[in-house]
């Protein structure tokens, strides 16, 4: 046996180190060949058209570089094919409001396929993992930068710019690729929508995934460690690189930057349901914001307002109303999933699901709603819990994650939201709030708005430079 894994092991090293070293050439020959000699800094983002918080974060970061560190040329690496540099720049401007200081070239690449999970039915982490490296190389040998970001969590580019591009290296990480809590699920044989029925209650399938699972976080922990600066968006998303990556340097928590300028223009003066929703609208709206994706687990919301119904003592006074992005047709049948459930419940009077809505319409939505409701368990950061805080709206989050740790978390004892985790404690919590005292409501939106400030555009700014400025100057020195 030890001679078998001798002799493949060989093989590999002699057929893959060639190509790593003509690849190395490669790179050095177009660095050499550069007639300026101006900092190249290159933001691996191959969805930089897509309009998300990801998206948001990209564009924020590469305009922080261009305003405080004018001799730098910012290159973003993108997958976006369909799309011309200029409707890239547009979207972003018209979507987030951000228009970059000065020109930015992409690169434009054609293997972005590699990445998507549909082509990737089992081992689904490993096979989008090195379906970026093969990403990666088409970005380096069409650009090889100075300085490589990664802005949307693969790890596994990492290695290959700093040891074959020469790059020095930073990565933004939104979520884990794998996390202890995906290892936790996997362990306990807990049916999830990340592990499947079948493998849960199965023990020689468990054991051959939490293998899978250890080694693919093992050789994850190798990329992540060639960072030189690593960023993350949330203490719970700190908490868990630092334990995977098994990082010895500072890792550096840079709140996203949440468009929420809008958001708090509106009156903490509730309007009246009756005027958005007519004679639909209940005299008290629960609103939920969230894309129609499973892990954010909208029944639990359906359940736990079924049960808070039955509780109150006027029912017919409230109304749940489920907005939130539908993607695909998977998004479309989880939604149709959603309305037989609220068929099931007899809500069909009291929830009302609308996707895709408008910015606008959103903002009115948030006018009249009193609570706004978030159910995903271990929910990375939260934008949407933060929307609510912003728009005077109280929200009542996950015990879990970012909106535990970071958001909805009490600043000199004043309370700023509310927690719960199952179909008990989300029921008593709306019961409790809806009971409030009209001082008591206004001091948690108050002290809740108050408190969102530190998520914004600025103070991401401020924070990311930081990070990264260390990589950066040493190299203008040289110029």
């Amino acid at each position: 046996m030890l001679w078998i894994l001798s002799t493949i092991l060989a093989v590999l090293i002699c057929t893959f180190l060639p190509c790593l070293v003509c690849l190395k050439i490669l790179v050095l020959n177009k660095k050499w060949k550069r007639k300026k000699k101006e900092l190249i800094v290159g933001f691996f983002h191959p969805y930089c058209n897509a309009g998300g918080g990801g998206e948001r974060v990209l564009w924020c970061a590469v305009r922080s570089i261009q305003e405080s560190h004018p001799n730098v040329k910012c290159i973003v690496y993108t997958g976006d094919i369909n799309a011309s540099a200029s409707q890239i720049l547009e979207k972003a401007s018209s979507t987030f409001g951000i228009t970059s200081q000065r020109d930015i070239e992409f690169v434009f690449l054609t293997r972005r396929n590699w990445v998507e999970a549909k082509w990737y039915p089992v081992l689904t982490l490993l096979g989008q993992s090195m379906g970026s490296v093969w990403l990666g190389v088409e970005a380096l040998l069409s650009y090889p930068p100075d300085v490589f970001i990664d802005t949307m969590g693969y790890a596994f580019t990492l290695p290959l710019f700093k040891y074959i591009g020469g790059c020095r290296t930073a990565c933004y990480v939104h979520y884990p690729t794998i996390s202890t809590d995906m290892l936790s699920v996997v362990e306990c044989q807990n049916d999830s929508f990340n592990n499947r029925k079948l493998i849960a209650q199965s023990k020689v399938l468990t054991k051959c995934k939490l293998l899978y699972y250890k080694v693919f976080a093992y050789m994850y922990g190798l990329a992540g460690r060639c960072s030189e600066v690593v960023m993350v968006n949330s203490s719970w998303t700190l908490n868990h690189i630092n334990k995977i990556w098994r990082l010895e340097s500072s890792t550096f928590k840079v709140f996203p930057p949440c468009d929420i300028s809008g958001f708090l223009e509106i009156p903490l003066q509730r309007k009246a349901s009756t005027e958005v929703l007519g004679d639909a609208g209940g005299k008290h709206v629960i609103l939920s914001i969230a894309q129609f994706r499973p892990e954010k687990n909208h029944s639990l919301q359906l359940k736990s307002f079924h049960r808070f119904l039955a509780s109150c003592e006027e029912p017919s006074n409230y109304k749940l109303l489920m907005v939130g992005g539908c993607r695909n047709e998977g998004d479309k049948s989880r939604v149709a999933e959603l309305k037989s459930l609220i068929s099931d419940l007899n809500l069909n009077k009291k929830v009302e699901i609308r996707t895709n809505i408008s910015y606008d319409e959103l903002k009115v939505l948030l006018s009249v709603a009193e609570v706004g409701i978030h159910t995903m368990s271990n929910e990375h950061f939260g934008i949407g819990v933060v929307e609510f805080q912003a728009a005077g709206v109280v929200a009542l989050a996950h015990n879990s994650g970012g909106p535990k740790m970071d958001i909805v978390a009490d600043t000199n004892d004043r309370r700023t939201g509310f927690l719960a985790h199952d179909i008990d404690t989300y029921s008593e919590a709306l019961l409790q709030i809806f009971s409030l005292t009209h001082e008591k409501r206004a001091q948690i939106v108050n002290s809740a708005r108050t408190a969102c400030g530190r998520f914004s555009e600025q103070e991401f700014k401020s924070d990311f430079l930081a990070a990264v400025s260390p990589i950066l100057t040493p190299h203008r020195k040289h110029e």
